[in-house]
């Protein structure tokens, strides 16, 4: 699988809400860069053993600059301090992707929920919807209205936005968006953990598309020793119950792309060849488990005793 990965500059640098930061990145030659559908991500290369996912909330048909926004978060792994506090405009990041796994599907109607910092891979989905001319509407919240990244640029939408600020008017009231949707209506919705179990509740099945910050916890089978067959090379490998499938393939020295170790980012994304993976990942829809075609090979095992993967 080919991958983008290129060093590029920090054009812009500024602050969207408190605590966000917003960085405009080009190349260094003024090339383009790769074309992107909303929802998607890249990879910002920060350091050795610091790899952070961030998502594009720019104008997709500009392919002159990436933008994305960071929320600077104190009790974090060093990511969001490392952004804020060493780049500055003129600086360069090493950036790999884009990558997709929260792609705006085709629908006539559409209900956007967002939580804070989740507003980004939001914002360019609004305009695409716009652009369709679908019928849709967002329910923003954050802890008040100055942590509400991107609000100017909301407001060109008027009413079709509403801004729920908590010390305003509390928990967000997923209610009048979620008690009843109509036919034909997908609802996307971003943020912290306890919104998104909250709009997973509500949601009728099947219209829910959500991306996940944190992993969501899954209780998987048995985590049992199995065989694991490199299918290009025809090698086998044994992948005991307290080691990864990553850490395997990793300690038999096979290069494989990875970031989060925590199946949030989609980056270990491993074609299936034969068997059944036991998914425990927070990227893949409950159909693209069923079919068993890819998986996170950084948190998902086998449901068998043999899995062989496009390695």
């Amino acid at each position: 699988m080919s991958v983008h990965e290129a060093e590029l500059v920090v054009s812009v640098r500024e602050f969207s809400a408190d605590g966000v930061l917003a960085l405009t990145l080009r190349h260094p030659l003024g090339q383009e860069l790769p074309s992107w559908e909303p929802g998607a991500h890249v990879d910002l290369l920060l350091g050795p053993e610091l790899e952070r996912q961030y998502s594009l909330c720019s104008d997709p048909a500009d392919r002159s600059a990436w933008r994305i926004a960071v929320l600077r978060e104190p009790g974090g792994r060093g990511g969001s301090a490392y952004v804020h506090d060493a780049l500055g405009e003129g600086d360069k990041v090493r950036v790999r992707g884009p990558r997709n796994h929260f792609r705006l599907e085709p629908a006539p109607r559409y209900r956007f929920v967002a939580g804070g910092i989740g507003i980004t891979p939001i914002l360019p989905m609004l305009a695409a919807a716009e652009a369709a001319g679908a019928d849709w509407s967002l329910l923003y919240g954050g802890r008040s209205r100055s942590s509400l990244a991107f609000t100017g640029e909301l407001s060109r939408y008027g009413d079709r936005v509403t801004l729920a600020p908590q010390d305003e008017t509390g928990l967000l009231d997923l209610g009048p968006v979620l008690d009843e949707v109509p036919d034909g209506t997908l609802v996307y919705c971003c943020g912290p953990a306890p919104l998104l179990d909250a709009v997973e509740e509500r949601c009728p099945a099947g219209v829910l598309r959500v991306e996940r910050f944190r992993p969501k916890t899954r209780h998987g089978s048995d985590d049992r020793e199995f065989e694991l067959v490199l299918a290009r090379s025809g090698r086998s490998l044994t992948v005991p119950p307290d080691v990864s499938v990553l850490d395997t393939v990793r300690a038999a020295g096979v290069e494989v792309l990875y970031s989060c170790t925590e199946g949030t980012c989609g980056t270990c994304e491993t074609d299936v060849v034969e068997g059944a993976p036991d998914h425990r990942d927070s990227v893949l829809t409950e159909e693209e488990r069923a079919a068993g075609d890819t998986m996170m090979i950084c948190v998902s095992r086998c449901r068998g005793a043999r899995l062989v993967l496009d390695l």
